[in-house]
C-alpha cells in the first residue's frame, strides 16, 4: 500500500511539474506568436514603403529632365513659347440644376421665407425620400 502511494505521490508531482512547464512556456510562445505577427505586418509595410521611395525616386529623375519639365509646364499651366497661339478647350457646359418642388401644402411658405420649423420639417420629409425619387 505504502508504494502505490508513493507511485501517486510521484505521479501527482510529475503532474504539477509538467503542467507548471506547460503554463510558464504558453506566455513566451503566445508572445513570440505575437512579434513574429507583429513583424510580418512591419516587413509588409517595409514593402510598401520602399515602393513609395522608388516611385518618388523615379518622379525626381523626372523632373531632373528639362524636356519633361517643359512638358508639364505646357500641359498643366498652359506655357506656350513665343511666337505660339495657346488654345484652351472648354469642356460642354454643366447641366442645368432642377430647384426641388415647392412644399404641396397650400399656403405654407417655402424657401428661406419659411419659419425655420418649416425648413426643418421639409428637411426631413426629403431625406425621408428615397434617392430615386428625388
Amino acid at each position: 500500500m505504502r508504494r502505490s502511494s508513493q507511485r501517486t505521490t510521484r505521479t501527482a508531482i510529475l503532474g504539477l511539474v509538467a503542467a507548471a512547464l506547460v503554463v510558464s512556456g504558453a506566455l513566451p510562445l503566445q508572445e513570440y506568436l505575437a512579434q513574429r505577427s507583429e513583424i510580418a505586418k512591419l516587413e509588409q509595410r517595409q514593402d510598401a514603403v520602399r515602393e513609395r521611395v522608388a516611385a518618388l525616386e523615379a518622379e525626381r529623375q523626372r523632373l531632373q529632365d528639362p524636356a519633361y519639365v517643359a512638358a508639364e509646364a505646357r500641359r498643366r499651366l498652359h506655357f506656350v513659347l513665343p511666337g505660339e497661339t495657346a488654345y484652351i478647350l472648354l469642356g460642354a457646359p454643366p447641366a442645368p440644376v432642377q430647384a426641388e418642388e415647392p412644399s404641396k401644402v397650400p399656403g405654407s411658405p417655402v424657401g428661406a421665407s419659411a419659419p425655420w420649423y418649416s425648413q426643418l420639417w421639409g428637411s426631413v420629409r426629403t431625406a425621408d425620400r428615397p434617392p430615386a425619387a428625388r
